[in-house]
């Protein structure tokens, strides 16, 4: 049994973690800390589980074998070192840090300390991922001129966000840097490292005046579009929305030999194989989904087979050149090499 300790409540997932963890049956939620302590104590006594006021002294347990970070995306750095450096396997949410330095010393701490660590990029095992990664690796796209990937909902214009999404001091950024995680990392699961990113974000609706005006790099966009150009060549877009209503997901990918779309559930596909036996665009055998990230990372640590491929640090690293060079580009007007 994994003894899981949670780190903060602040994240909006941080209660469907711990029921994902309760619910498999290889996994016990042991201890609660959160930065603000009533809060962190009111969840503990709900779990059954014990609050620890200190994050060090939650972390010198010896019954505690691993943590799930769901603090503010500006702890992250912090936090997570911290718990590589008492031999904590680490799950985290998205993004890994708001900047690639901060990535980089969690990534050289969690190497170092030798733990296992996984972020949460739900969408990357998904049939419909899976079935566009095993295309792309094959080569069944040919020369893939452009692909372009797209979330968005209404939690602005709807009114729906919690007012403290909107403190950059603790979020970061705005839309791109929370839903537009989703998109970005589908992007660099399919193409691998980002070399270059241009981006364009904007608040329609004022919300960046409600958040206080930017911070360093970051704004609070309620829409933003990054365009990604890949070490292999590939470019691609990232799409995501604050502002929009019932905009479905969307995945296309063009290619020289091949093209591939998934607009909400309709997935087509048609390639010069599949020309032989159908004109047009056919609806793709999709193959098995792999696991949730958070099944993953229990299985990792009881197995001890480390951070499981395209859920390790580097993922959380190429993710984070993503989203810090678009807000980079965004306020400085240039193409950001990253």
């Amino acid at each position: 049994m994994l003894r899981v300790a949670l780190l903060s409540q602040w994240h909006v997932h941080a209660r469907g973690y711990a029921e994902e963890f309760r619910k498999s049956g290889k996994a016990r939620v042991a201890a609660v800390w959160d930065e603000i302590p009533e809060r962190g104590r009111a969840w503990a006594d709900e779990l059954g589980a014990d609050f620890v006021g200190g994050l060090d002294a939650l972390l010198d347990r010896a019954d505690i074998d691993a943590v799930a970070v769901n603090t503010p995306t500006v702890m992250h750095e912090e936090v997570m070192v911290k718990a590589a450096r008492a031999g904590k396997h680490i799950f985290t949410e998205k993004a890994m840090a708001p900047t690639v330095a901060e990535c980089e010393r969690i990534a050289a701490a969690v190497e170092k300390a030798g733990v296992t660590f996984v972020i949460s990029m739900p969408q990357r095992a998904s049939s419909v991922m899976q079935f566009a990664k095993q295309a792309v690796e094959s080569g069944e796209f040919g020369t893939i001129s452009h692909a372009r990937f797209r979330n968005g909902h209404s939690g602005v214009s709807g009114n729906w966000l919690p007012d403290y999404w909107y403190d950059l001091g603790a979020a970061a950024g705005g839309a791109l840097m929370d839903l537009g995680c989703h998109p970005a990392y589908c992007a660099c699961y399919l193409f691998g490292r980002p070399v270059e990113v241009g981006g364009m974000l904007a608040s329609p609706c004022g919300s960046q005046s409600k958040a206080g005006g930017p911070v360093g790099n970051y704004m609070f966009d309620e829409s933003a579009c990054a365009v990604v150009r890949f070490g292999n060549g590939v470019t691609a877009t990232a799409e995501t929305s604050f502002v929009t209503y019932g905009m479905p997901d969307l995945i296309e990918i063009y290619g020289s030999d091949a093209t591939f779309y998934r607009v909400g559930d309709d997935v087509k596909y048609k390639s010069r194989k599949t020309a032989e036996f159908a004109s047009g665009f056919i609806a793709p055998n999709l193959p098995k989904a792999l696991d949730p990230p958070i099944t993953q990372f229990i299985d990792a640590c009881l197995n001890g087979t480390g951070s499981p491929a395209g859920f390790g640090p580097e993922d959380g690293i190429n993710l984070t050149k993503v989203l810090e060079g678009a807000y980079i580009s965004q306020r400085e007007k240039r193409v950001v090499s990253v």
